[in-house]
């Protein structure tokens, strides 16, 4: 499990996508979660700007599992 720290009290599911380096940019964030099972929590979300928080568990399948931390 990855830990991916944030200094800000949420972020987007888009933008950790970014931050996590799955994606290169914003942009490709759509098309990332339409053709990729991402979990959050242990479910299924396809909404980029899906609030995260310090504690979430992200799952990219073929990928692997990330925590937020602060």
């Amino acid at each position: 499990m990855k830990e991916i720290k944030i200094s800000t009290e949420t972020i987007t599911l888009g933008q950790f996508l970014k931050l996590a380096n799955v994606i290169s940019t914003g942009g490709m964030a759509k098309w990332f979660l339409q053709t990729n099972d991402v979990f959050v929590n242990g479910e299924r979300e396809q909404r980029r700007g899906r609030k995260l928080k310090v504690g979430d568990v992200v799952h990219i399948q073929t990928i692997g599992t990330f925590t937020i931390r602060s």
